[in-house]
């Protein structure tokens, strides 16, 4: 394909060249060669096509295209040729056009060519795959990425973004699918593997195609969901009308295999050691391999369309086999334990079942007596006499059922109508006195419904049911109601047992005694043959809702005496005083003569809550015993209940204030404030450490004497018990204090807070001990010092370092922190200070004092001894 240069100099210009005819003739012959050449080549490339039917054959048809166009588009390019066409445009234009006109073609189909090798070599390596690759990860990962490049090459590139480019090429990637599902569904050697590696091998191969035709439609919409106005609008049935009948095919093959499994494993060893015919198991797993040797012998190819006909003759074939051959398998099979349609009973379901199995044979061999080709075949035959042999045996199967349930009917139902109609689960024949009570079960005997159930679909058989049994079946909305209803009452009998506590069931124990003595004639006299079934269930539904009234009375009484105790349980008893300026806090004493104060007001709410609980109490009296009286007997333990409650109530008030007084004590927040003052030369709280654990004491005691205001009531009541008069002088009331005050949890509490707060005021005894550093300036005598300092008349330089000692002193006190919050107590250190300072202050002015008399008595002296030297000159 190389061009023919001309052998002439061409070293000069062009336009010289031009002029000069024996050249411009020359260069006309040359390239009239040389569109001689490139039209042939253009013929040739359009006249080839690929050699092979699938996609890789079209991709190396373009590169081989690319290659030989591509070698004369680089030699158009060369400088040479390039002068050539200069000369000969300056010379012959005319000429030129001709040879320009090819040269466009030239570069036209070089574009395309090299535009379809660059975009079809990105989809090779999953050509390859199709072609060559192995396993079924290859196929599901290869299928999506080939697809997607498609999308791209379509949107892309300038050639195969058109129907009559992109419709052939799919097709061509249909065949390879196709050819691969072939190739790994190979009929000659699928049948002679084993079942499980052949249905490995159907599965891959029909996956592949299905996964062919749905990642297509897949990228279809990803194409117009792109934007692309060019949507792939493709005649699906070109693509996918081969892949689709080959995938049925697979499905074919897959249910053949499948059934082939499932005969076979019929035959399991333990069943030919079992059974008493061992021969007719192996005739069986015989019969099995002569039904599938027809499809290991097939004279044509299934995967081709135009077989149909011939693949859906021996697939009829082999259906019909298997249809005797599975019911006959089946019947022998679950002869003792049959399978049942829903809600069908054990004999009349079996019967049913057999007859099905029946019912299926009789279609199969009438549709073999309408093919008579297949009847009249030896195989035909031998079907034909299996049939018969296998529906005399189901006869006398049915038969033998039928009988069997009869006699046992006929004998088990009168005595099953003799049960009465509860079981007791748990009973006693004391009085109910605790939540344990007895529990009553349904004793309505399956066997009475199977046997109506059984009735009903002999019946529908066409087989005559003994009389009773029709009877009963003709009942059977009546007995289901008692059910139902009894069910309903016994649900409503035990919710209601529940719902009661001790106390409450002591409380109504006359009431439950007179429901259980009519419940207790349902487990020993009432039975299901009786006629008083509803005038009992009537009767019990009645007491109960009697009952669950009384029940419902007492429980709303309840939640209002509880809701009074939960008042009184959440009382506050330490509210503490709040000042309006946050720096301010009470005094000790201040601060615990409010708290007494505000218990004072809550204790009189508390009593009135209290005082209200048996007004309650006497409601529920009326509605129990008729009577208003706060004392009747059958109330008793119902009274200790609510009076144990109550205690609980008040342990609970004082435990709960208790700690929350406890909290208050250790948290980091003051409540009150202590001044620390200098007495009799001592620093000292005030009030003092004594003081205050006693004031915590007394206000520990206050809030368990509290429950001095709460009133026992007399045994057997909720009335007060009056006051008792020992002695003239003294009255005794009964109260809870004196329970209260001995509970455990109570004292731990009282005993926690001195605790806490003898360290609290061991602590801030320790934060004085930085002041006892001026306890000189009191404890010092300090006439003693001044008259030994008169005496000694020291230098003034003496009394300075003494003068500045005790003014450094008052200034430093100024700098020391007059409030320590430690807990709950802030320390007032003002007093203190302004002590220390009084007294530096005192020793200043002393100091003073002397030192101006020492002063005083040197001037008179000094003028004294002047005036006598004045006297002497």
């Amino acid at each position: 394909l190389k061009l023919e240069m001309p052998t002439m100099n061409l070293d000069r210009e062009v336009a010289v060249l031009a002029t000069v005819s024996v050249v411009v003739q020359s260069l006309k012959s040359c390239a009239t060669t040389w569109q001689k050449l490139i039209s042939r080549v253009l013929e040739e490339q359009l006249e080839k096509v690929p050699q092979g039917n699938g996609p890789l054959a079209e991709i190396d048809l373009w590169r081989e295209k690319n290659a030989i166009l591509t070698a004369l588009t680089e030699q158009i390019k060369l400088p040479e040729v390039q002068k050539i066409l200069e000369i000969l445009q300056k010379a012959e234009p005319k000429f030129t056009a001709d040879l320009q006109i090819v040269l466009n073609d030239l570069k036209q189909h070089h574009m395309e060519a090299q535009d379809s090798a660059k975009f079809l070599s990105t989809l090779e390596r999953h050509f390859k795959n199709l072609s060559t690759g192995t396993g079924v990860d290859v196929m599901s990962h290869t299928i999506p990425s080939l697809l997607n490049g498609l999308r791209l090459v379509w949107i892309m590139s300038r050639c195969y973004n058109k129907d009559e480019r992109m419709v052939p090429f799919l097709e061509r990637i249909s065949w390879e699918i196709s050819a691969r599902a072939r190739r790994v569904v190979d009929l000659q050697t699928l049948f002679k593997q084993d079942i499980a590696t052949a249905k490995k091998k159907i599965t891959e191969a029909k996956n592949t195609l299905e996964q062919w035709k749905k990642c297509y439609f897949t990228t279809c919409i990803r194409v117009e969901e792109s934007g692309c106005k060019r949507y792939w609008k493709f005649d699906t049935k070109r693509l996918f009308e081969k892949t689709d009948y080959m995938v049925s095919i697979c499905q074919n093959l897959y249910d053949i295999f499948q059934v082939t499994e499932e005969l076979r494993n019929i035959f399991i060893p333990e069943l030919i050691t079992v059974t008493e015919n061992p021969k007719a198991v192996e005739e069986l797993q015989k019969e099995v391999n002569i039904i599938i040797s027809p499809m290991e012998d097939l004279t044509f190819d299934p995967f081709i369309v135009e077989t149909a006909r011939d693949w859906a003759f021996v697939t009829e074939e082999f259906r019909e086999d298997v249809t005797v051959e599975i019911v006959k398998q089946i019947f022998a099979q679950n002869l003792k334990d049959p399978p049942r349609y829903k809600n069908h009973p054990p004999v009349a379901g079996a019967i049913s079942w057999s007859r099905s199995l029946s019912q299926r044979l009789q279609h199969t061999v009438t549709r073999f007596q309408e093919e008579e080709e297949l009847l009249a075949s030896a195989r035909g035959k031998e079907v034909e006499q299996m049939y018969l042999q296998v529906v005399k045996k189901m006869e006398e199967y049915e038969h033998e059922k039928y009988c069997q349930w009869r006699e046992r009917t006929e004998y088990i139902l009168p005595l099953l109508l003799k049960d009465t109609l509860l079981t007791v689960t748990s009973a006693t024949e004391e009085p109910v006195t605790t939540k344990k009570s007895v529990c009553f079960t349904l004793n309505f005997p399956p066997e009475i419904l199977e046997i109506i159930t059984e009735a009903k679909y002999m019946e529908q058989l066409g087989l005559p049911v003994p009389e009773m049994a029709r009877y009963m079946a003709s009942q059977e909305d009546k007995y289901l109601r008692y059910t139902s209803k009894l069910k309903a009452m016994l649900d409503r009998y035990h919710k209601l047992m529940e719902m009661m506590n001790e106390a409450e069931t002591k409380l109504l124990d006359q009431y439950v005694q007179e429901l259980l003595k009519i419940l207790k004639s349902g487990h020993k006299r009432v039975t299901w043959k009786a006629v008083g079934i509803g005038e009992f269930i009537l009767q019990c539904t009645q007491t109960i809702g009697k009952l669950e009234l009384l029940v419902h009375q007492i429980h709303y009484i309840s939640e209002g005496i509880n809701s009074k105790l939960q008042s009184i349980e959440s009382t506050n008893l330490f509210k503490f005083p709040h000042s309006e300026n946050g720096d301010e806090h009470p005094g000790a004493k201040e601060f615990f003569d409010h708290i007494k104060c505000e218990q004072a007001k809550e204790v009189e709410q508390l009593v009135r809550k209290y005082s209200a609980i048996p007004q309650l109490l006497r409601e529920v009296e009326r509605r129990v015993a008729s009577t208003n009286s706060g004392k009747s007997p059958k109330l008793a333990s119902y009274y200790a209940y609510w009076e144990n409650r109550i205690c609980q109530a008040l342990t609970q008030l004082i435990v709960k204030n208790l700690q929350a007084f406890n909290a208050a004590i250790v948290a980091n927040e003051p409540l009150l404030q202590i001044e620390v003052v200098l007495s009799v030369s001592e620093i000292t709280l005030q009030p003092n450490a004594s003081e205050m654990e006693k004031m915590i004491l007394q206000s520990i005691q206050d809030c368990v004497e509290v429950t001095k205001h709460f009133i026992r009531w007399m045994h057997g009541t909720c009335i007060e018990c009056p006051p008792q008069h020992i002695r003239a002088d003294e009255v005794v009331t009964f109260s809870f204090y004196s329970d209260i005050s001995q509970s455990p949890l109570i004292i731990e509490q009282a005993v926690l807070i001195t605790q806490n707060v003898h360290k609290l005021l061991a602590s801030l005894s320790k934060c004085l001990d930085q002041w006892k550093r001026y306890d000189q300036l009191w404890k010092t005598d300090k006439d003693t010092v001044l008259e030994r300092l008169a005496a000694q008349k020291p230098p003034c330089v003496i009394f300075d370092e003494q003068l500045q000692f005790y003014m450094k002193t008052a200034q430093e006190v100024t700098q020391q922190p007059l409030i320590i919050d430690e807990q709950f107590i802030r320390l007032q250190l003002a007093p203190l200070a302004s002590a220390v300072q009084e007294n530096a202050k005192s020793w200043v002015m002393s100091l003073g004092k002397l030192l101006n008399e020492l002063a005083r008595e040197e001037l008179f002296s000094l003028r004294d001894e002047i005036q006598v030297g004045v006297f002497s000159l």
